[in-house]
């Protein structure tokens, strides 16, 4: 597949779950983790995906993993819908879309050695390959990702955080995919580590010619990162562009909201004033923007209609009654 083609393309995904109140009287709720959510992948990129915790990000990753079925929508990878899958089909997507989570040690399994969690891969999918020679390929994609040979035999509490993302990050390429979800790679990591994965990722992005779906709640991250961004609020996708675009002219008051969180200083990290960053908590009803209870230039419109996510540029999108403008 040539570089900008189209690997993933998403059509109107829904993700809906239902909530039980424990007291009778009271109804149940349905809550949107991903609603009506339209994207494009394409071969080669990075697609950064930005939201703060509860905004769908990951329910979207697990949707796309396969880990979760959706309530309606399509999920196309290469041209094929994977709902319409055999297992043999399957079991390829398996190969060809991998994942980096963002806990490197709660990901790794404790009672098994780096070189036989990378190595799994190879006993599960590549049979005939005899101890040697798998051992030859842990090797590589050790050294690949900055380890030694050595620290094949070593368990995951003999490493530090930072070196276990990277066996995380080469049990992920080991079955050489085409596109990898690297959900909140470095959240988890001391800042000084941070940039040192990051850049790891994009060496092997280079080398293999892999694609990424970035997902951050960071923006500062996100903008090192990504060709394109998408910024998510409680389920639906509020803005979307080219990374000069979503930086340099951002539309949607939450993007820009993001965007100023950055600029913080430290002192003023500490202290929540209304409407600032946080965790995404959905207190208006369906037919409302989701962000009206937020957005410093809320109109009666924006409580009675939700906008669509429409373009304003080449390659640039807002969800926002205001923001076309």
């Amino acid at each position: 597949m040539e570089n900008g083609n189209i690997l993933l393309e998403i059509r109107g995904l829904k993700k809906y779950f239902r909530t039980r109140s424990l007291q009778y009287w009271k109804q149940e709720g349905l809550v949107r983790a991903v609603d009506d959510v339209s994207m494009k992948i394409r071969s080669g990129e990075t697609l950064g995906l930005v939201g703060e915790s509860g905004c769908g990000k990951s329910t979207l990753s697990k949707l796309i993993m396969g880990l979760e079925k959706p309530t309606a929508g399509e999920i196309l990878f290469e041209g094929e819908n994977i709902a319409g899958y055999s297992r043999g089909a399957w079991r390829a997507f398996r190969n060809k879309v991998q994942i980096i989570f963002q806990d490197p040690y709660a990901s790794l399994n404790p009672r098994r050695t780096a070189g036989k969690t990378i190595g799994e891969p190879f006993f599960i999918r590549r049979k005939g390959l005899g101890k040697k020679e798998i051992d030859e390929h842990v090797a590589r994609l050790l050294a690949r990702v900055g380890l030694s040979r050595d620290q094949a035999d070593r368990y995951p509490h003999e490493f530090s955080g930072g070196q276990r993302q990277r066996i995380g990050i080469a049990r992920a390429i080991s079955v050489e995919p085409s596109l990898v979800i690297a959900d909140e790679p470095v959240s988890a990591l001391d800042v000084s580590i941070q940039a040192q994965i990051l850049n790891l990722l994009k060496d092997l992005q280079d080398q293999l010619h892999l694609t990424y779906l970035f997902i951050s709640h960071n923006l500062g991250v996100i903008r090192h990162m990504s060709d394109r961004v998408v910024v998510m609020y409680l389920g639906r996708i509020v803005e979307s562009g080219t990374n000069e675009a979503i930086f340099g002219d951002p539309r949607h008051p939450y993007t820009r909201l993001l965007l100023s969180a950055i600029l913080e200083t430290h002192a003023e990290k500490g202290r929540k004033a209304t409407g600032g960053p946080g965790e995404s908590k959905n207190m208006v009803r369906p037919e409302a923007c989701r962000f009206y209870p937020r957005c410093p230039i809320a109109g009666d419109r924006c409580l009675a209609e939700s906008p669509e996510l429409l373009r304003v540029a080449d390659d640039h999108a807002v969800a926002c009654h205001f923001g076309i403008h």
